[in-house]
């Protein structure tokens, strides 16, 4: 017995923190779980060191290896008198490595406070009770180590396609079949400089957060956030397995036993390309009193995978899942609330789940091309087209305008980030894109020449000052508006898009248009990655 957990011991993950046992109240009836750092022996803390500074070099080195093949190469390195010896000094590593996790093996044995966190973990695998998952929630340590909280295969009936949750894809352009073969073969190299390109730093680039050496960077703050999360809100983080085999790190916050009216409603958060859920817009739902359910891309924090489109669709799919048959949400009591890149899950999952309550989406964009576009060389634009519709087609409009339920998006009138010119210029941040988009779908007979046209004029107001003397300045009527769309409404019952304003002057067709974009979007005067505060964060409008 000792054997097997000593032998747990050097294989065993690390733990970082305790928690306080969830049990002891405040006078305000709010949970104390202030924790403390593990403390490891000396063994431990030195072998563990040399532990991470060898997974350090190992990352360095993956992420540098076509620089470092490429001069091996030219310095004849690469071939069978030169790497026999190389392969003897890495097994000569190796070993030496495995004597560095035994040694820390045995200081970990020697702790009586990682023995009783081993213990619980091995009896929580045996049998995993809501009382042993109580046990082990009082430890943070590796996620992987984590047994699994709930999995789409739990669901009777998941919405399912081949390869996973049903994504838009492009249409295809239709050829003959000579010609579709002929093109095919022309354009082969192409493809496969595409498919190197997403799959290397292209993915990368669209998603540093998954890159390894930046979580390294980042793991005291994740960890400090963490802790907070479960300390001072009772955070309870559960790991979730998507239909790819992925498996999500997620955190619940549960409001609903205070008894105020935004703890009935569930908002899920989701992040940016480089934005994690222990420091992410989590806190932004969070003071405003809100049950809240957040979650990490694939291959960010606890999250295994790799952040590709289908990837993103499944994760949000089994997250979806998560709160509807194990936290006991109903979906028109989900609110999805999406920052930045976030706005594809979020889009995706509105269009898929339409009985969601709304959406609010925080500086996002319409489509990730134009984007993509901006920061590539001109020579390259076939290129790039090709790659991101066919690995990285972040159609966040698209998918919008599937959706029937109130929306709300929120422009950052200085983002720098998803403009295609600089932040100076408002007119070409892609939210302006995403609302216009939206807008002429729902209410095309009102969106004609000189609703666009007033509404663009709206969207440059560099101020909310002159937005509101733009809106002053055309005479809206808000109550007649309001009215319009409401008899609309009640006299047609049907879903958008409506024909409301068919038979409307110019003026009116005006007043409408700018009338639903000011409903619609809200600005808030800052850069892209400022966290927005609980003031500005509210359940969109709808009539």
């Amino acid at each position: 017995m000792a054997g097997w957990i000593w032998f747990r011991c050097v294989f065993g993950p690390n733990l970082t923190r305790t928690h306080r046992s969830p049990d002891t109240a405040r006078p305000d009836g709010r949970v104390a779980r202030r924790g403390w750092p593990y403390q490891p022996r000396s063994l431990e803390r030195h072998a563990d060191s040399i532990l991470g500074w060898a997974s350090a070099l190992w990352s360095l080195s993956y992420y540098s290896s076509p620089l470092l093949l490429c001069y091996l190469y030219r310095k004849g390195y690469i071939c069978s008198s030169k790497l026999a010896p190389v392969s003897q000094y890495v097994g000569t590593v190796l070993v030496c490595l495995l004597g560095v996790a035994c040694l820390r093996g045995w200081g970990r044995w020697r702790n009586p406070e990682y023995l009783q966190f081993i213990s619980i973990l091995e009896e929580t695998r045996k049998n995993h009770t809501a009382n042993n998952k109580r046990k082990l929630a009082c430890f943070d340590f590796d996620f992987s180590h984590w047994p699994a909280d709930f999995s789409w295969s739990d669901v009777s009936n998941p919405k399912l396609s081949q390869g996973g949750v049903s994504l838009l894809k492009p249409e295809p352009r239709h050829r003959g079949a000579a010609d579709s073969i002929i093109n095919t073969l022309r354009t082969l190299p192409c493809h496969i400089i595409s498919f190197l390109i997403a799959h290397s730093f292209g993915r990368r680039m669209l998603y540093p957060g998954s890159v390894g050496l930046l979580q390294k960077a980042m793991r005291p703050m994740l960890q400090q956030g963490q802790a907070r999360l479960v300390e001072e809100s009772n955070g309870q983080r559960s790991k979730l397995v998507a239909c790819d085999g992925n498996e999500i790190d997620a955190m619940f916050v549960d409001r609903r036993p205070e008894g105020g009216a935004n703890g009935q409603t569930l908002v899920i958060c989701c992040e940016g390309n480089a934005g994690f859920y222990e420091v992410g817009c989590m806190n932004t739902p969070l003071e405003g009193g809100y049950s809240v359910l957040g979650w990490n891309h694939p291959g960010f924090g606890g999250s295994t995978g790799v952040p590709f489109p289908q990837n993103e669709a499944n994760a949000m799919d089994v997250v979806i899942q998560f709160a509807v048959h194990k936290l006991g949400f109903r979906l028109s009591d989900i609110i999805v609330y999406a920052w930045s890149i976030g706005g594809f899950t979020a889009s995706w999952a509105v269009m898929s789940y339409p009985e969601l309550k709304a959406l609010v989406l925080d500086a996002s964009f319409d489509d990730l091309l134009p984007l993509a576009l901006k920061v590539m060389p001109d020579s390259w634009r076939p290129l790039v087209t090709y790659t991101v519709r066919q690995y990285m087609n972040l159609n966040n409009a698209e998918q919008l305008c599937k959706y029937q339920g109130p929306v709300l998006l929120i422009r950052r009138t200085k983002d720098e980030i998803i403009t295609t010119t600089g932040p100076e210029d408002i007119t070409a941040n892609r939210g302006n894109d995403l609302l216009l988009r939206l807008l002429q779908f729902r209410y095309p007979k009102i969106m004609t020449d000189e609703g666009v046209a007033s509404v663009r004029r709206w969207l440059a107001a560099g101020s909310l000052l002159e937005e509101a003397a733009l809106y002053s300045s055309y005479e809206v009527d808000d109550d007649w508006c309001v009215s319009v769309l409401q008899s609309y409404q009640n006299d047609t019952h049907t879903p958008f898009p409506w024909t409301v304003g068919e038979d409307m002057t110019s003026d009116g067709r005006r007043q409408l248009a700018l009338f639903l974009a000011r409903k619609y979007m809200h600005n808030f005067e800052t850069t892209h990655c400022t966290p927005l505060p609980a003031s500005e964060f509210q359940q969109p409008w709808s009539l």
